[in-house]
């Protein structure tokens, strides 16, 4: 049976990851501060903590790994003025979704076997931002990069590829034009996301790219009427 670790597992996308991947027959564990959708292994991690990943992949135990899954970081990209972003808060940022990208790969590596997979979660903002974005967008343009480099550094025994994902919901307090401003006619769903974990989990010649799912909105000319 196929290994996988999904971190930010008791998020949204990740809960949708896990349940996709237990459904396809995987064992999973999932790495979160919370604790993790049913059928998965709850492991405790701070993804940004050099100390924290360490101690998880202790506590798991596991002697082989096929899919890691980077996940986690924190969710809501705006954090006030620029003027006002102290370092302490640019750091979180950066730290649970760059850093903690690093530190659960480089973790990994030795885990392994013949094969193995790694999925970063990027974002469209990587390429396009809202107001008082900076710490998330840099953070997405950076894990752009990183799986690129780690891509042509880990190959031919490591697969590394990224989602970007659009707007992703559980389908709660939405408006029509919510849906309708997406060429597709709706708003993402988790399973959308997982369904592309996936399809890379098993395309064995695809490395080092992002696949973006966004419903077409970054294919999209926007402008006032």
């Amino acid at each position: 049976m196929k290994k996988a670790i999904v971190t930010g597992a008791a998020s949204l996308i990740g809960q949708g990851i896990c349940r996709a991947l237990v459904d396809d027959g995987w064992t999973v564990a999932a790495f979160d501060l919370k604790p993790g959708p049913g059928h998965t292994r709850s492991v405790t991690c701070d993804v940004g903590d050099e100390a924290s990943v360490n101690a998880a992949f202790a506590e798991l135990g596991w002697d082989r790994l096929d899919l890691l899954v980077n996940n986690a970081g924190v969710a809501e990209p705006d954090r006030g003025p620029m003027t006002e972003l102290s370092l302490a808060e640019w750091r979180k940022v950066v730290d649970s979704h760059l850093t903690g990208a690093f530190l659960m790969s480089r973790a990994a590596i030795s885990v392994f076997g013949d094969e193995g997979v790694i999925i970063n979660m990027v974002s469209t903002r990587a390429c396009m931002s809202e107001p008082n974005t900076e710490a998330y967008a840099a953070s997405k343009g950076a894990l752009v990069a990183l799986t690129h480099a780690m891509a042509i550094s880990l190959g031919p025994k490591v697969r590394v590829n990224a989602i970007a994902p659009g707007w992703i919901s559980d389908g709660q307090d939405l408006r029509p034009i919510d849906h309708a401003q997406h060429p597709v006619g709706r708003v993402g769903r988790p399973e959308d996301i997982a369904g592309a974990v996936l399809y890379l989990a098993g395309a064995g010649f695809i490395t080092g790219q992002v696949l973006t799912l966004d419903g077409g909105m970054t294919r999209k000319m926007i402008y006032a009427e």
